[in-house]
């Protein structure tokens, strides 16, 4: 640890569950068991002999594409990731959005109309979480219903014309639409960057696109691909981390959230 102290100023952490100062709870309690309450920022400080910052994954990326990447020139932006499950992470005002209790922006929970209840298990009743329609997890439980290999097969025979296919892509679509509109609605979201191994599809994209047409156009954000790709997690926890390391604040992860100006010379 002292050979990478000497050449390192900080260190950031994007990880997996609800992220508040530093301290980390797993909400997929099979990824991290017993992960309630864990200081990660602050044992990582000490067992490395570093400043540590940590944050959330999606909250990470978002910050990644606000400073460095797709969300450049905005102030009110949203990333949001499809893959596995839906995430996102928010920045309001020119200012990551985060919460004392970690639930910043937890966009694959909100609610829309269930159709598929693909996720496991769900509450009887007329509703269910995002990503129970719209993640490649609810995706993959549609190829199998459908008789595909993956919903990375679907997703092709969507793009390939196979009008069935194109039905469920559509739905999922449809379902990150919505709550984009909703957003836009609420906190004057702009901009929105689409990652993840779906959202980063193209046919996805512009699917989303079309339904949120649907949409009055002041409640229509511009719908971008995030632009730094698998790293934007990674670059955004450095990018945090030596924000915060600046400020004194990294070694609990008890950091506040930088300003526009600090986003512009950190990129």
């Amino acid at each position: 640890s002292s050979d990478l102290a000497a050449r390192a100023g900080a260190v950031g952490v994007a990880c997996a569950g609800a992220v508040a100062r530093g301290r980390v709870t797993a909400t997929a309690t099979h990824t991290f068991p017993g992960w309630v309450d864990i200081p990660l920022a602050e044992r990582l400080g000490a067992g490395l002999g570093l400043p540590c910052a940590a944050l959330n994954d999606a909250r990470a990326a978002a910050w990644g594409e606000f400073a460095a990447g797709a969300g450049q020139g905005t102030t009110e932006f949203m990333f949001v990731t499809v893959s596995t499950g839906v995430g996102a992470g928010l920045v309001l005002g020119g200012r990551l959005h985060l919460a004392g209790n970690g639930l910043d922006a937890e966009l694959g929970f909100v609610s829309v109309p269930a159709h598929w209840h693909a996720g496991a298990p769900t509450p009887a009743g007329p509703l269910a979480p995002l990503e129970f329609e719209s993640s490649g997890t609810a995706l993959n439980a549609r190829a199998a219903a459908l008789g595909f290999a993956d919903a990375r097969s679907l997703c092709d025979a969507a793009e390939g014309g196979d009008a069935t296919a194109d039905a469920d892509y559509r739905h999922s679509a449809a379902g990150l639409a919505w709550k984009i509109a909703d957003i836009a609605a609420l906190l004057g979201v702009t901009r929105v960057a689409l990652g993840g191994s779906v959202g980063l599809r193209p046919g996805y994209r512009a699917r989303v696109q079309e339904a949120l047409a649907a949409f009055p156009e002041r409640y229509r954000p511009e719908v971008v691909h995030a632009a730094l790709g698998a790293d934007a997690g990674l670059i955004g926890a450095a990018l945090w981390a030596f924000r915060s390391a600046q400020r004194g604040e990294a070694q609990d992860g008890g950091a506040q959230n930088p300003s526009t100006r600090d986003a512009s010379a950190q990129g």
